[in-house]
């Protein structure tokens, strides 16, 4: 059976408030952030989830803890949903990576990755997730690039064109991964990422 994916951007980051691209900078949710991170839990915690699947990002995992504090609900987190690794621009004005990003589908940032490693690390994940949670309903709540990655990998656009798009918030995206054929088989995920799998509920 397929595995249905809510996927959920993180909350509002200081970062974000003041106009900075974090990358893999730990960022942190601003008071905003916070209070939208728990309509997020009221939303989501009778929404069927089984599990929840962070980038191990403070700013993502954050997010979780508060949405889903008192909860039972699993929290899983996952170095391969981390934002896109900008190198020498981590934590630079969003200006100057805007001015990157369409450059940086296939050549990585200095000292950073590419947007189409982002891909092959979500294509690792989700086939993970395609093996041991067959019709299941989780949710995942990660970055930007992420978002891009999954509607790549499950929604047959171009990586070119979803990075470039402008960017419309919304309650959450979904997205059905399939369990009979592996997912971006002939991409490789990075080096360099850390173990994945920490865990803990939303009662911790």
């Amino acid at each position: 059976m397929p595995v249905e994916l809510v996927y959920e951007t993180h909350s509002i980051s200081e970062d974000n408030e003041k106009g900075i691209a974090t990358g893999w900078l730990p960022g942190k949710l601003s008071a905003r952030g916070r209070h939208l991170a728990a309509d997020l839990g009221a939303r989501r915690r009778d929404d069927g989830i089984a599990a929840v699947f962070t980038s191990d990002l403070r700013r993502a995992v954050e997010t979780a803890e508060i949405a889903f504090a008192g909860t039972s609900i699993e929290i899983i987190q996952d170095p391969r949903l981390r934002e896109c690794d900008y190198g020498e621009l981590n934590g630079c004005p969003v200006e100057v990576l805007a001015a990157e990003r369409a450059m940086r589908v296939d050549v990585p940032f200095p000292g950073g990755q590419s947007y189409r490693d982002v891909v092959a690390a979500t294509a690792l994940f989700l086939n993970d997730l395609a093996a041991t949670w067959q019709g299941n309903r989780v949710l995942v709540i990660a970055h930007s690039a992420n978002r891009w990655a999954l509607q790549v990998l499950l929604g047959g656009a171009s990586l070119g064109d979803v990075v470039d798009a402008p960017f419309t918030w919304q309650e959450g995206w979904e997205f059905v991964i399939p369990t009979d054929r592996p997912i971006g088989e002939s991409l490789r995920a990075p080096s360099g990422l850390p173990p994945f799998g920490a865990r803990h509920n939303g009662s911790t």
